[in-house]
């Protein structure tokens, strides 16, 4: 694969992944009706602990747009990846039966996974 396609490829992919995880953390940052009846009410995690998550996803979005910070960017995909599983196994250890709405989250993983090997293929040719 040429080095311009493999930038390009991991531009898109990495815009897309940080625009669904800054998406997804807005309700979150708000504190909103929304994320209470969703993380609170629903998943049963504490309300304190709602803008957290907000924050860490907002931060991880934002760290793996800024081009360089290596270390910084391999614990923002680690951490936002423990998001997503964290949120997936939430929604299915509360869900009476399996949902199929929760297969949705896979347009996160996929994005994610495809923004970091892309990441990585962009590392070893000398462009972080």
């Amino acid at each position: 694969m040429k080095p311009k396609t493999i930038t390009i490829l991991y531009w898109v992919f990495t815009v897309l992944f940080a625009a669904l995880m800054i998406f997804s953390s807005l309700d979150s940052l708000a504190v909103n009706k929304r994320a209470i009846g969703l993380i609170h009410d629903m998943l049963g995690f504490p309300i304190y602990f709602i803008p957290f998550t907000g924050f860490a996803k907002l931060f991880g979005s934002i760290a793996i747009l800024i081009p360089g910070l290596k270390t910084i960017k391999e614990w923002a995909y680690a951490g936002l990846f423990f998001d997503l599983a964290g949120a997936t196994y939430s929604g299915l250890a509360v869900s009476p039966s399996f949902d199929p709405r929760i297969l949705g989250m896979l347009i996160w993983f996929v994005t994610g996974i495809l923004s970091y090997i892309f990441w990585k293929k962009r590392l070893k040719l000398g462009k972080a």
